[in-house]
């Protein structure tokens, strides 16, 4: 008799625990795992899962529409996969599995500064609409890196601004994680009890930071501050609008929380922000991108993106209705990528497609452009006790 396990997953909650199982503690703590107590983590779900939704019944539901407007091209759904970093740990070439199961359903992958594969690699291996996040570990390195995905045609550059330092992320640092990997004993034994990751993880190599491994950044001590987060901690709003003038494309700030932050961004000639506390890996005991969005929705003139924490399509209409107009997912996507690799992520998209239309229809709006607070329960929103910016 066929366990739970065997069956086909079917939902993100399945792939999260197929993805627990496969890869060894230490990995996925670093998957899963938050900043201090994980309050901002559990936060981020317990938001979403409060917020409810308002059918409005009786409108025409035949047909659903969930595309979008973004940036001036439609994106067949409202998903982007937001940039995560050490992708080789989760599956080998992980970066590559991402950005081709991102270019199959149309949407945009984002790749990251500490991904384990080249600005290049991407470009030329997967192709699709290409995204770039940017951690300044140097204003050198950053010039460097802001050159190499221009001329490689990637289409959106996202500078991340919650990170001056690491956030305090107590299960990596009970486990050794660190860059060069130096695991406990422990740590090992754990390893040697996983032995698919073992053996895909023997047949890449060790994960590197192949973005800092060019010419122009060749440098450990780089890659070292690089994955702990030790990063240009006195980049300011005038490095911003220099950063704007470099950069001639699609240009988004992501990890804002407070409205003056997303108006300043803005008035600098940032196109978007991303609303966002890095899914509760930073500053622990901050809101959840739900809580501020209406407000920031109400005082920006610009489309809003929004991440942390979304497992369901019925999260991603929540977001829309408050103002996002498309939702970043991370662990998600990772969890497919951790448990099946390229076909997980794959079919975690369109489980969340099915999801999102579903939710549409139920919901009573047949497009998700035209999604709006209408359908949101005001008496469900935490944010409306918060009282800064």
């Amino acid at each position: 008799m066929l366990g739970a396990f065997a069956k086909s997953p079917l939902d993100v909650a399945d792939y999260r625990e197929r993805a627990r199982r496969r890869l060894p503690r230490l990995v996925f703590d670093y998957l899963e795992g938050g900043a201090d107590d994980e309050l901002t983590l559990r936060a981020n779900r317990e938001v979403l899962d409060r917020i409810r939704l308002v059918p409005r019944l009786l409108n025409d539901v035949a047909q659903r529409d969930q595309s979008v407007t973004l940036f001036g091209a439609t994106l067949p759904t409202p998903l982007i996969i937001a940039p995560t970093g050490l992708n080789a740990l989760f599956w080998r070439d992980g970066d590559l599995a991402l950005a081709r199961a991102a270019a199959r359903a149309k949407i945009p992958f984002a790749l990251s500064t500490a991904s384990n594969v080249t600005i290049e690699q991407v470009s030329e291996k997967a192709g699709g609409r290409l995204w770039f996040q940017l951690y300044v570990v140097s204003r050198p390195i950053a010039d460097a890196l802001v050159d190499r995905a221009l001329a490689c045609g990637y289409s959106a550059l996202i500078l991340t601004v919650d990170v001056p330092l690491s956030g305090n992320r107590k299960r990596d640092l009970r486990n050794g994680f660190s860059l060069p990997f130096r695991p406990t004993a422990a740590a090992v034994l754990d390893m040697l009890r996983h032995p698919r990751w073992l053996a895909d993880m023997a047949r890449s190599g060790r994960p590197e930071l192949q973005n800092l491994s060019s010419t122009a950044a060749e440098d450990p001590a780089s890659q070292a501050a690089l994955l702990s987060r030790q990063l240009d901690a006195s980049f300011g709003w005038d490095d911003l609008k220099r950063l704007r003038d470099r950069w001639p494309r699609t240009l988004l700030v992501k990890g804002i929380l407070h409205v003056d932050d997303a108006v300043r961004a803005i008035e600098m000639g940032a196109d978007s922000v991303i609303v966002s506390n890095h899914g509760g890996r930073q500053l622990d005991g901050v809101p959840t991108p739900l809580e501020v969005l209406p407000r920031l929705a109400a005082a920006v003139d610009a489309p809003l993106l929004v991440d942390s924490g979304f497992r369901r399509g019925s999260d991603i209409v929540k977001a829309l209705a408050l103002g996002a107009k498309a939702v970043l997912i991370g662990r998600a996507a990772l969890y497919g990528l951790a448990a099946a690799g390229e076909s997980g992520v794959d079919d975690v998209l369109a489980i969340l497609k099915r999801e999102i239309d579903r939710a549409l229809a139920l919901v009573g709006c047949p497009f998700a452009a035209q999604l709006d607070s209408d359908r949101i329960d005001a008496g469900s929103l935490p944010g409306s006790r918060l009282t800064f910016g």
